[in-house]
């Protein structure tokens, strides 16, 4: 059990040319979703908010574009020791946030932003600001004021793969965090001014997204909006961004299949995909929610399922036994809720878990982890993202219908192949998504992430990351 007393919260307010700029209210409450108390507040962010914070980033962004690359690296790189002097902290308040784990907490949600932002750096350092092509200089630059709209599953790593390139480039930003979890924020952009990013180059304000998001989008002085968030979401701010034709980056929603080939480990693939799909309480746009079985295994793998899943403790988010605690709010509980018992109406077999609270947690955004075997491929529950602890089996006949079955969504954004390498490897080449794992491979911090289809446009992480924010003239002689 862990009995750390969570860091104090800070106070309600803004970050504006480098300061913590309090308002008078009206605020929105940061609701523990394992217990329903509110752990702080954040201000309900005007689109006149967001005037102040572009106009600061517009008068910082000439200076800060200027700057030397290696210089911008160097802040950065004092950025990512920031965070990771501030790991415990960073961890006990996303966990207070949205119920993660502490122990997952620890292990990604405090521990990849700094993985992610020395990689950036890494990639910042090697990159060809300039290049000849022909009697042509080409020449990498700064976009200007980039609006940066994060999610609250991953809030910290989710905010480093925008922020953290985008400043790299020699942009200036304006941030809006998930009001559901906005305050690894403030702690974010407090580290970034002890580390001598300059006034303005960095700003957050708080508020929803049909408020503060879409005055982001929407702003004339804003020339790059990047979200990441649910697909609907996603169509909205292309549509209120398109009306100044800025550059919008798109990181939507998945719905990733875990191929499980016939010369695969099947244990090994099944137990590892049951992890991907139930990591973060399910609440990650990645984690592989279809799991594909060779039919005339189902039954065997729906076996280990059962088997596999009653170790999966579910509870107090602050104990370091849990490995799933409650969803992120209770509003997210009732959605995913809604999907299970919709499982069951269009015929799944129920394999584990069902509708309902977990027996003896009467309180709190929790749910059974539950995982349906002989899914219908174009069913609700294989078509649409459910954003929790809900597996789908889904038997095939052979690759080309495993293959089918994997592209048969609207998504495209992450998938799965175990097998024989060489197999494994032949079968990912054929998925429509934007990045595969073959057998359970280490994550690379250093390759591009994004999707294919409704599940976004441009890319993450990697030199792909870094292009996004950067504007490429040539310069012909």
């Amino acid at each position: 059990m862990n009995n750390s007393t969570p860091p104090p919260f800070p106070a309600p307010a803004h970050w504006i040319d480098g300061r913590a700029v309090p308002t008078d209210g009206p605020y929105l409450d940061v609701v523990n979703p394992a217990t329903g108390t509110v752990v702080a507040k954040v201000p309900q962010g005007t689109p006149e908010d967001v005037d102040r914070a572009v106009e600061a980033a517009t008068a910082a962004f000439p200076g800060w574009a200027a700057t030397p690359p290696a210089e911008r690296a160097a802040v950065l790189g004092r950025v990512a020791e920031g965070m990771r002097a501030r790991s415990e902290e960073i961890a006990t308040t996303i966990t207070a946030e949205i119920g993660v784990p502490i122990s997952f907490s620890r292990m990604a949600q405090a521990a990849f932003p700094v993985l992610s932002t020395t990689a950036s750096i890494s990639v910042a350092e090697d990159f060809p600001w300039t290049e000849e092509v022909a009697n042509s200089l080409i020449v990498r630059e700064p976009i200007g004021v980039v609006g940066a709209i994060t999610p609250w599953n991953f809030p910290l790593q989710q905010l480093v793969t925008k922020v953290v390139p985008a400043l790299l480039a020699g942009n200036s930003v304006v941030l809006k965090p998930s009001e559901i979890a906005p305050l690894t924020a403030m702690v974010f952009a407090e580290i970034a001014a002890g580390a001598g990013l300059p006034p303005g180059v960095l700003n957050v304000v708080h508020g929803t997204g049909p408020v503060v998001g879409e005055a982001i989008a929407a702003h004339s002085d804003v020339d790059m909006v990047s979200f990441t968030g649910s697909t609907a979401a996603g169509k909205r701010v292309s549509a209120v961004a398109s009306g100044t034709v800025k550059r919008v980056a798109l990181e939507l929603g998945g719905k990733s299949a875990h191929i499980i080939l016939r010369d695969a480990d099947v244990e090994a693939a099944v137990l590892r995909g049951l992890g991907y799909a139930w990591s973060n309480a399910g609440q990650a746009c990645g984690a592989w929610t279809r799991m594909l079985v060779p039919a005339e295994r189902h039954d065997e793998v729906a076996g280990m399922l059962r088997e596999a899943a009653a170790a999966y403790t579910v509870g107090d988010p602050a104990d370091d036994a849990t490995r799933i605690g409650p969803l992120a709010s209770e509003r997210q509980r009732q959605r995913v809720d809604a999907y299970i018992e919709r499982g069951i109406a269009d015929g799944a077999t129920l394999v584990y878990g069902g509708p309902g609270r977990p027996e003896g947690l009467t309180t709190g955004a929790y749910v059974r982890p539950t995982v349906f075997g002989n899914v219908d491929p174009d069913s609700v529950v294989a078509q649409e993202e459910i954003f929790g602890p809900v597996l789908v089996l889904i038997p095939y006949t052979d690759d080309d219908h495993a293959v089918a079955i994997a592209n048969g969504t609207v998504y495209g954004l992450n998938a799965s192949v175990a097998g024989e390498p060489g197999h494994a490897l032949a079968v990912a080449r054929r998925l429509r998504a934007g990045q595969v794992d073959v057998n359970g491979a280490q994550h690379n911090f250093l390759a591009p992430f994004g999707g294919y289809k409704q599940s976004g446009n441009g890319r993450e992480m990697g030199r792909a990351g870094l292009e996004e924010f950067l504007e490429t003239k040539a310069i012909t002689r």
